[in-house]
């Protein structure tokens, strides 16, 4: 028997977990500053520019017109690999522009850089000494000739990336006002193997795609990670011994473990904005209902008894309101309910069936996925259903997930298969929240993408 063949759960609950997971999530199966980086402050070369959250650069001109930002190499082998990832991240976000030039000494000859076009740059350090790096960051205002920022990290050498990410952050709220994600990691269901019976397992890596592995053996199908806001943990689906269910993991210990012991299959998964809490979705009979978990008490309330299918619960990020689907008007559309169950109002009107729904953490928008016409799309709406907007669509485009600040979100992109499953593909992009700069990350088959917080 092939590891995620679903042969033994019964047709009942295939049926449903299809008609809920859709083909996406299912074909797989056969059915359809931490971490020990010191930062100290360097002091000013020349005048320094006005505290943080005073950029003169919104992200929607930045969009418009990519910040022009010089990166030169920091020296030796650690300062090319720091100023590589550097410039991937603010170039891959689509709002800076990295140009090339030359590493200034001291004070940079601002002249110089103008003529370049730009309006930022960096200068600093990377040396390394029996296995400890230090990295000294300076950042510039090229037009008024003013440091913007001087920091010095130090850490272990195999920190090197997680210091430019850092860098990376820094720069961009430094210059944009608002803070940065590229110190983050992403979760994801890793595939392989041919579509028809593919292996799934858990997975996570750093948001540009670098440093991925597995965190599950794939004897199981595994699906819909989710991270704790408050605590090094996700809680995500599982098939273990044949019986869906939800359960956590223990990112710092590799503990796993049951998340509540429900007669019926448990899954859709999201964690509280205070981490004390999961809700998930419970089948009973042919529909299911929302339920909460305490995490430490493990008491289960039970939040929706609509007598239909209630799932894909989502918190806002105040906690106040959840956002679900539910086909009780007949088809499933996106619902908001107080937290603690009851006042349920549509919000969702267009064309087709909608699903996926999960919150910005701005809280100004609700992400979903909307089906029509055999064919997926991913948007955006305001929480009382307004302003719906398709950012992009395609074969199947589905599990929507925003960064830490709400700016960019990664979703699932799959294509077609022909004969055999020829042609098919699985994979992880990212689309600005205005349907700007969709680009894929380079990790290979893959679905399910879930942000990290912020430095998480």
């Amino acid at each position: 028997m092939r590891p995620n063949d679903l042969a033994w759960i019964s047709d009942t609950d295939a049926s449903f977990l299809a008609s809920h997971l859709g083909r996406r999530t299912l074909m797989g199966a056969g059915a359809g500053l931490a971490g020990g980086i010191l930062a100290a402050p360097l002091s000013a070369l020349a005048q320094q520019a006005p505290a943080p959250g005073a950029a003169e650069i919104t992200v929607d001109q930045a969009r418009t017109a990519p910040i022009p930002i010089v990166i030169p190499v920091l020296g030796g082998d650690m300062g090319q690999q720091i100023s590589g990832v550097v410039s991937a991240d603010l170039g891959n976000c689509g709002l800076f522009a990295p140009v090339s030039g030359a590493l200034p000494v001291g004070v940079p000859d601002f002249g110089t850089y103008k003529s370049l076009g730009a309006r930022a740059l960096v200068s600093g350090t990377a040396t390394s000494s029996g296995g400890a790096l230090r990295v000294e960051f300076r950042l510039w205002d090229v037009l008024t000739g003013q440091q913007i920022q001087g920091t010095a990290y130090t850490a272990g050498v195999n920190e090197a990336r997680k210091i430019a990410h850092i860098i990376a952050d820094v720069i961009y709220e430094r210059m944009l006002g608002e803070k940065g994600y590229f110190n983050t990691r992403i979760a994801y269901i890793a595939r392989s193997g041919p579509r028809a019976h593919q292996t799934t397992r858990l997975a996570i890596m750093d948001q540009d795609g670098a440093n991925s592995h597995y965190l599950s053996g794939g004897q199981w199908l595994t699906l819909t990670p989710r991270f704790s806001p408050t605590s090094d943990q996700l809680a995500f689906m599982s098939y273990a011994n044949n019986r869906p269910r939800v359960y956590l993991l223990n990112l710092a210990t590799g503990r796993q473990q049951l998340l509540g012991d429900f007669e019926g299959i448990s899954f859709a998964p999201r964690f509280a904005p205070d981490g004390r809490s999961v809700v998930m979705s419970v089948t009973r009979g042919a529909g299911s209902d929302i339920y909460t978990v305490d995490l430490v008490s493990r008491v289960k309330r039970q939040l929706t008894a609509s007598g239909a299918i209630d799932t894909s619960p989502c918190y806002s990020p105040d906690g106040s309101q959840i956002v679900f689907n539910s086909d009780r008007g007949g088809s499933p559309q996106l619902y908001i309910m107080s937290a603690g169950g009851g006042g349920a109002r549509r919000i969702s009107y267009g064309t087709g069936t909608y699903g996926s729904p999960v919150w910005s953490p701005r809280g100004d928008l609700i992400a979903f996925t909307r089906i029509a016409n055999g064919s997926f799309s991913l948007g955006v709406m305001a929480p009382d259903g307004t302003g719906e907007r398709i950012m992009t669509q395609g074969f199947t485009v589905d599990s929507p997930s925003f960064c830490p600040n709400g700016r960019v979100i990664a979703f699932c992109r799959q294509s077609a298969a022909g004969p055999g499953g020829a042609g098919f593909s699985t994979g992880i992009s990212t689309v600005d929240i205005t349907g700007f700069h969709e680009r894929p990350i380079p990790v290979g088959g893959a679905s399910d993408p879930a942000w990290s917080p912020q430095n998480g």
